[in-house]
């Protein structure tokens, strides 16, 4: 199954080139109170909801695909535990660029562990990315992002794959600079996520998938997650061991070498095996009132 979300709120089921708005089902969603559960509700009735969206879909209004406004398929992330480091070639790289490495080491991904990005970073490829600061270089990076289905706590790698609610590709933006890293990639629109979101029974083995990206039609990126340093269950493993995982966290994996610099006016066209492709427009931030 794939879960696509319209800006403009709808719920849909992606079929072909065609988007089926299934909202409808949402109606079986818990009412909530505050304080406010601490993960995305969709995702965490998902198991539930699926043979709803499935009978929705038989009679719910279609909408052209070509012309769909995405928004991120997470519509409230609790958090987004981001992996530095974990393609090898991307190490070396970054070792070997001062502008990346901004006079820092470097370490493995094993030493440093994984960082956060707040959640308000979060958009769709149909909302853009934002610079704010054109001045200074603003890299893109593509992975892929794993959305937590329930509630993880110290879960062994073995078993990790039975927490996953499905993937989506991740764009975890990056401006360049001596600040911490979590304060440079946690910028309103620098966690891009989408197309939608495709149900993990589509996808048994995250760890065999092609990705890559391009901006302006050149390819700046391309990879394999057998790359990974440390693979989609490892991770989960890892980082379930340091935090709880809530249904809708999502796990960003790390992105292969070819990271590069960002201008307004560029196009980026990211793919995913297995999950699809996104165009995403990078744009000048003008401030909210421009």
């Amino acid at each position: 199954m794939r879960i696509a979300r319209l800006k403009s709120g709808e719920i849909c089921l992606v079929q072909g080139e065609w988007l089926i708005d299934v909202s409808a089902s949402l109606a079986d969603l818990p009412a909530v109170r505050y304080p406010y559960p601490r993960h995305d509700a969709l995702v965490a009735g998902l198991s539930q909801l699926k043979a709803k969206m499935e009978e929705a879909a038989r009679t719910g209004p279609r909408y052209p695909l070509s012309s769909a406004v995405l928004a991120s398929p997470i519509a409230n992330p609790g958090k987004i535990v981001a992996a530095p480091v974990n393609y090898a070639k991307h190490l070396l790289e970054a070792r070997a660029d001062r502008q990346i490495h901004n006079d820092k080491q470097i370490e493995e991904i094993q030493r440093v562990g994984c960082f956060l990005k707040a959640s308000s970073s979060v958009v769709g490829p149909g909302e853009g990315v934002w610079l704010r600061f054109p001045e200074r270089r603003t890299d893109h990076e593509v992975e892929l992002a794993v959305v937590i289905g329930r509630r993880a706590s110290q879960v062994s790698a073995r078993d990790a794959l039975h927490y996953v609610a499905g993937y989506c590709i991740g764009l975890d933006i990056t401006l360049r600079g001596p600040e911490e890293r979590s304060f440079r990639k946690s910028i309103d629109s620098y966690t891009v996520l989408g197309p939608w979101l495709v149900t993990a029974d589509e996808i048994p083995d995250p760890g065999a998938l092609s990705m890559s990206i391009k901006v302006n039609g050149q390819t700046r990126q391309s990879a394999n997650t057998r790359q990974l340093i440390l693979d989609v269950p490892s991770l989960i493993a890892w980082c379930s061991s340091w935090y709880t995982l809530e249904p809708g966290d999502v796990l960003v994996s790390g992105t292969p070498e070819g990271v590069g610099e960002l201008k307004p006016g560029d196009v980026m066209e990211a793919e995913l095996e297995s999950v699809g492709s996104m165009r995403v427009a990078v744009n000048l931030y003008r401030g909210e009132d421009a």
